[in-house]
């Protein structure tokens, strides 16, 4: 069996309640449904037939429930989402191996007590989150019961990078232009939010805590030489805080709290960025996973398929190591 970890699908009722909220939710709506394999499941069947014997994990897509308005709105928006994941796995258990369960981590309280719901009651394998909650980093101690939680639960949580236009490219500027802030954006937001929870301590208060994050880890693979020896001296730089007790704080050597995350291989057909990832990560922290249907499942397969890679190690990105997660 082939899993692909990081799918994405938009339900319908989801989408429905989406529109009912508002005109502003309604062109994020026109936008989802513009990718129609996201809703058409004829049509995602029909890629997923491309590679034999292969099933999804599946989770909402972008944007984040948070960026689409306040818990009030949101939490409902979740619970009918996870609702709708949890049956579409139930109908189709050939084509879905389970589901990431959706929050709105404004509310923490309220996102863990519908994570619980969602794990164990709805048969969730997780719950999926953002590198940032309506632009509050994930490093807040008000988030830290959030992790507590999953932790506890033995759940992975697959991080999700999101940004917007709105975060410009140049201060002479309105906003971000030619889509860098979805090329290069993302990758560098989700390397931000890693770095962040490392530095914050959450290794050492979770040593065996599972974190997916999408795209390979971001920039964290090809840049280990500035993440490693490059932050040794973390601080030097800087004249208006003091960092000077933040690596002596922790446990371990922070570059090696890098790779206790997990990277998954969605990096859009392209392999280079899959091989550097495995040399960072190594074979037993990599997830095949194609970004479905915003990514090519096919190409993306024979990519890696063609890699020369052990026979144990093929097997560990495309199954076992999803396989352990998931709990299958």
């Amino acid at each position: 069996m082939i899993i692909d970890i990081f799918t994405h699908i938009a339900p319908k009722s989801f989408l429905d309640k989406m529109v009912d909220l508002g005109p502003k939710m309604g062109n994020i709506v026109n936008r989802l449904l513009a990718v129609k394999p996201l809703s058409d499941l004829d049509l995602r069947f029909k890629a997923m037939d491309a590679v034999p014997d292969y099933r999804q994990l599946i989770c909402l897509p972008n944007p984040s429930l948070e960026e689409l308005g306040p818990a009030s709105a949101g939490a409902p928006l979740a619970k009918i989402a996870n609702d709708e994941l949890a049956e579409l796995c139930r109908r189709h258990p050939d084509r879905f191996v389970g589901f990431a369960a959706a929050g709105h981590l404004d509310d923490v309280d309220g996102a863990i007590r519908e994570a619980d719901r969602a794990i164990h009651q709805l048969g969730a394998k997780g719950v999926q989150t953002y590198n940032h909650i309506a632009g509050h980093p994930l490093d807040e101690p008000r988030f830290r019961p959030f992790f507590d939680a999953m932790a506890k639960w033995d759940r992975p949580i697959w991080l999700h990078p999101t940004r917007t236009a709105a975060v410009k490219d140049y201060a002479s500027e309105e906003k971000s232009r030619f889509e860098m802030w979805w090329c290069f954006g993302w990758p560098y937001d989700t390397s931000v939010a890693m770095a962040r929870l490392v530095f914050d301590g959450l290794f050492d208060r979770h040593p065996d805590i599972n974190i997916i994050t999408h795209h390979m880890g971001g920039m964290i693979p090809f840049f280990d030489g500035r993440v490693g020896p490059g932050l040794d001296v973390l601080g030097s730089r800087t004249s208006d805080e003091d960092y000077s007790g933040i690596l002596p704080s922790l446990k371990r050597p922070h570059l090696e709290y890098f790779k206790k995350f997990h990277g998954d291989t969605a990096m859009f057909g392209a392999t280079t960025g899959v091989k550097c990832g495995l040399d960072f990560f190594g074979a037993s922290q990599v997830l095949f996973a194609t970004d479905a249907p915003l990514g090519p499942i096919k190409k993306t397969f024979d990519g890696i398929d063609g890699m020369e890679l052990s026979p144990a190690d093929k097997q560990a990105v495309f199954y076992g190591n999803a396989a352990r997660l998931l709990k299958l």
